[in-house]
């Protein structure tokens, strides 16, 4: 039996810069950290030649084009396991429409689970890799490539997208005070609704060319706040965050709507310097920059469950392996 634990991630800048169609002609980066809440994944061999697969739903197959979970289908397929093995797959947050990630989160961990399963040491590389090639070039779906590097590698990253195809990965290494100011000024609220990041995404994708000047915008503001965040100017990331907040509801109709333009500006009344809605857009989980004097007043305002959460270090690993 194998266990792999995989991060979520916050993507605090640059979101949209890691579409290919945007990166390969101008490059691209984002600013993102892991966070302290996982999907578990956990394989074990089993006594015949079936294939079980257990998520919201279980399923028990005879051969991989029957699993409907395509992200483990092509997981199985990448890894070449056809055959008598079980697999489930658990989370800390809701399973879908989150925007922290979570659908690469999950190819990347299954990935992991299955090598370790074969007796392999992908390397966070390989594994992010792959991960983009299952989800962008086998599945076709409209998303950029920074959940599956964020979750491969872990930590806080400015992740830069070359024209070259290149990715490369820098890491931030916060003094303790200024991590602590970072992690304390962070807040997380469920704001109740779930989407399909699908139909934003298609859009977003769609309208790169004509927003191409957005997003040159909000790949300078990753960029400053990559620097300010160096310097130990940790406050100046609320400011930038509601910059980038503004920018990011013009790539596309469904990002925002009344009720959550209502909820951050109620945020914002409150206390809360910036943020924005993590991931897509549309729903899942508000993101707030506030100072720690005022978050009492913010969670008053708002009345949503909040997720505390910090920074983790660590991407995706094993965490337990015991092959009989």
């Amino acid at each position: 039996m194998v266990v792999v634990q995989a991060p979520l991630r916050i993507s605090l800048f640059g979101g949209g810069t890691d579409f290919p169609s945007y990166f390969l002609n101008n490059g691209g980066c984002v600013l993102s950290t892991a966070i302290d809440k996982y999907i578990y994944i956990i394989i074990k061999k089993r006594f015949d030649r079936k294939i079980r697969v257990g998520y919201t739903r279980t399923e028990l197959v005879d051969s991989l084009d029957e699993i409907q979970h395509q992200l483990i289908r092509e997981a199985f397929r990448k890894t070449n396991i056809t055959q008598g093995v079980e697999i489930a797959t658990m989370g800390d947050i809701p399973s879908e429409g989150s925007g922290l990630g979570s659908s690469s989160t999950v190819t990347v961990g299954a990935l992991h689970a299955m090598y370790t399963f074969l007796g392999d040491l992908p390397s966070a590389e390989k594994i992010a890799k792959e991960a983009c090639a299952i989800e962008i070039d086998t599945l076709h779906a409209p998303i950029g490539i920074q959940d599956q590097y964020i979750s491969a590698y872990g930590g806080f990253c400015l992740i830069e997208f070359n024209q070259n195809n290149e990715i490369k990965i820098n890491r931030l290494m916060l003094e303790p005070y200024h991590q602590r100011q970072l992690n304390n000024n962070l807040m997380l609220f469920y704001t109740g609704v779930t989407r399909k990041s699908s139909s934003i995404l298609v859009e977003q994708k769609n309208n790169i060319k004509d927003r191409q000047a957005i997003l040159d915008e909000m790949k300078g503001l990753a960029y400053k706040a990559y620097s300010e965040i160096n310097a130990g100017n940790i406050n100046a990331i609320g400011t930038l965050l509601h910059e980038s907040w503004l920018l990011k509801k013009r790539l596309a109709s469904q990002i925002s709507n009344d009720f959550l333009d209502n909820l951050y500006d109620t945020a914002r009344q409150a206390g809360a310097i910036g943020g924005k809605i993590s991931g897509a857009g549309g729903g899942g989980f508000l993101l707030l920059y506030c100072p720690y004097e005022k978050q009492e007043a913010v969670r008053r305002a708002l009345r949503l469950q909040e997720l505390p959460f910090k920074m983790a270090l660590d991407g995706t690993k094993v965490i337990f392996n015991y092959q009989s």
